[in-house]
C-alpha cells in the first residue's frame, strides 16, 4: 500500500498529471457501484434462471467471486501504474505487440457496444411494459430499441458533459430499484408469498448436468458483475489512488454482490422459473407477483428504464472515443476520427460504432429467437472475459517490472486462478450459445479487417509499417462498461 506522506497537496510518490483530481474515496466508491449496477440484473435474472433453474443464486455468487479475483490484478495494475488507461496499455506494458494492444482495445470497444445494444433492447421491454403496449411482440419492442439507439446517438453527437454529481445521482436511482425490489421480496416473505424450496433446485431445460447448467448460467450473470474494471480509468482524477483504489474497488463489488443475489433469491422464490426466464422484464414480473395491490410495479419499468438508458449512453459514449482514439493512433481508417466543427465530437465514429450496435439489434432479434439480451449480454461478457485472461496474465508477467515505490500487491495465486477461470469462461464447454461467438466473431474481423486496410495503406504511402505512437494515449481513450 502507499505511504501517506504528503508534499504539497499530492501523496509522496503519485505521478503527476494533467487531470484534476476531484474523486475522494467516497465519489469512488459510488462510480464504482454505479458502474457495476445497470443493464445486467435488471434484465438477465430470468434468463439465469431459465439456465440453471431455481438455483439463480448460484451463478451470480460464481460470477461476483471471478469478478472478485480479476478485481484484485485489476488493483495491482493500477496501483503500480495509476493511469488513466486500462486493459490496453497493461498489455503493452507486458508485451509490446502493438497489434495485441489493438486488440485488446478493440475488444474493449466491442464490449462496449454490444452491452449499450443490450440496454437498449432491455430498455426497449420496459418501455413497452410501462406503457402498457405489447412487449411480447418482438417487432414492436426491436424498433422502439433501434429508435432509443438512435437516440443516443443524437446525444452522443450533441456532446455529454459527465461529471461525478450527475454519476452519483444516476447511482442512486439504479440503486433505488434493486433495494425496491429485495423490500418487496421481504414484504412477500412476510406474507407468506414466496416458496424458497425452489431456490436449491437445479433445473436445466436442456437436460444439462448440474454442473454444465450453472456454467452456462454463470457466462450471462458476470455481464451484471463487469464495470468495475472501468474504474481504473479514473485513476489520474482520483485522490492518492494506490490507496483509496484497493479497499473501495473490493467493498464496491462486495456491495453489488450482495444485492444480487439477494435480488435472485427473492425474484425465484416469488416467481416460477418458467415465468421468470420468458419475460425481459424479469424485476418488475417480481413485484407485479409479490405486491399486487400496491401501485409499485407501475414504477419499477421506469427506474428500469433509467438505469439502462444510462448504460447505453456510457457505452456508445466509450465506444466511439475508443474508435476515435484508435484512427488517430493510424491503426484504423483515419475517416473514423473526423471530429465535427462546431459539436466537437468524433461525428464518424458515433455513427460507425451506431450502425453496428443497430445491425447488431436486427440481426441477433431475427437469430436469437427470442433469446436477444441474453445473447448480447452474454458476448459482452464473453469479449471481457477474454480481457480479464490477458489482465490477469500481464500481472504476473508485470512482476518483473519493479517500481521505487509501494503498491497494491495481490497474492500470487489469484491471478493465476483468474486466468484460469477466465479462459475457462471463454471456451465452448461452459455450454454458452454459440450465437454469442459468432457475434464476437464478427466484430473482431471488422476490426481486424479495418486495420489491415489501414496497416497497408499506411505502408503504401510511407514506405513503411506505421504502428501506434503512443499505446499509453489509446488506453486513456477508454471508457466505462455493465
Amino acid at each position: 500500500m502507499s505511504t501517506d506522506v504528503e508534499q504539497g497537496g499530492a501523496v509522496a510518490g503519485e505521478e503527476r498529471t494533467e487531470l484534476k483530481r476531484v474523486m475522494g474515496p467516497k465519489l469512488l466508491l459510488l462510480f464504482i457501484v454505479g458502474d457495476i449496477l445497470g443493464t445486467g440484473v435488471y434484465a438477465l435474472t430470468g434468463e439465469v434462471a431459465s439456465e440453471v433453474g431455481g438455483a439463480a443464486w448460484v451463478p451470480f455468487i460464481v460470477a461476483f467471486a471471478i469478478a472478485m479475483i480479476t478485481a484484485f490484478s485489476y488493483l495491482e495494475l493500477v496501483t503500480k501504474y495509476p493511469r488513466a488507461a486500462g486493459a490496453a496499455l497493461y498489455t503493452h506494458k507486458a508485451f509490446g505487440i502493438h497489434f495485441a494492444t489493438f486488440i485488446v482495445a478493440f475488444t474493449v470497444m466491442c464490449s462496449g457496444i454490444t452491452s449499450a445494444s443490450t440496454a437498449s433492447r432491455a430498455f426497449a421491454s420496459n418501455l413497452a411494459k410501462g406503457f402498457g403496449l405489447d412487449s411480447d411482440n418482438t417487432n414492436l419492442v426491436m424498433f422502439i430499441a433501434l429508435g432509443f439507439m438512435a437516440l443516443v446517438a443524437l446525444v452522443n453527437f450533441r456532446g455529454v458533459g459527465e461529471s461525478v454529481k450527475a454519476n452519483i445521482v444516476l447511482t442512486l436511482v439504479e440503486l433505488s430499484g434493486l433495494l425496491l425490489v429485495i423490500m418487496v421480496g421481504f414484504y412477500a416473505l412476510f406474507a407468506g408469498k414466496t416458496d424458497f424450496s425452489r431456490t436449491v433446485v437445479f433445473d436445466s431445460p436442456s437436460d444439462k448436468s448440474a454442473f454444465l447448467a450453472v456454467t452456462a448460467a454463470t457466462s450471462l450473470a458476470f455481464f451484471a458483475m463487469v464495470g468495475f474494471e472501468d474504474s481504473v480509468n479514473m485513476a489520474e482524477e482520483t485522490k492518492d489512488p494506490v490507496r483509496n483504489f484497493p479497499k473501495m474497488m473490493i467493498t464496491g463489488l462486495s456491495i453489488t454482490g450482495v444485492i444480487y443475489v439477494l435480488v435472485a433469491l427473492f425474484a425465484v422464490a416469488i416467481v416460477p422459473v418458467g415465468d421468470l426466464g420468458g419475460s425481459d422484464t424479469p424485476l418488475v414480473t417480481v413485484v407485479e407477483r409479490a405486491a399486487p395491490d400496491i401501485p409499485i410495479d407501475t414504477l419499477l419499468p421506469f427506474i428500469s428504464m433509467f438505469a439502462v438508458a444510462n448504460s447505453a449512453l456510457i457505452n456508445m459514449l466509450m465506444a466511439s472515443r475508443l474508435l476515435y482514439g484508435m484512427a488517430h493512433q493510424e491503426v484504423l481508417p483515419p475517416f473514423l476520427g473526423k471530429v465535427h466543427r462546431t459539436r466537437q465530437t468524433p461525428w464518424a465514429a458515433i455513427l460507425f460504432t451506431t450502425a453496428i450496435a443497430v445491425g447488431l439489434i436486427v440481426v441477433v432479434t431475427k437469430q436469437a429467437q427470442g433469446q436477444v439480451i441474453g445473447a448480447l449480454g452474454g458476448t459482452t461478457a464473453l469479449l471481457l472475459l477474454g480481457v480479464f485472461t490477458i489482465v490477469n496474465v500481464c500481472v504476473l508477467v508485470l512482476r518483473k517490472d519493479t517500481i521505487d515505490r509501494e503498491h497494491f500487491v495481490a497474492p500470487t495465486v489469484l491471478p493465476v486462478i483468474g486466468a484460469l477461470l477466465c479462459a475457462f469462461f471463454v471456451g465452448p464447454w461452459t455450454g454458452r450459445d454459440v450465437i454469442q461467438y459468432k457475434i464476437a466473431g464478427w466484430l473482431l474481423v471488422i476490426g481486424v479487417v479495418l486495420w489491415a486496410i489501414t496497416w497497408f495503406a499506411n505502408r503504401a504511402i510511407r514506405g513503411k509499417r506505421t504502428y501506434l505512437r503512443d499505446p499509453e494515449e489509446l488506453g486513456e481513450s477508454e471508457g466505462t462498461v455493465n
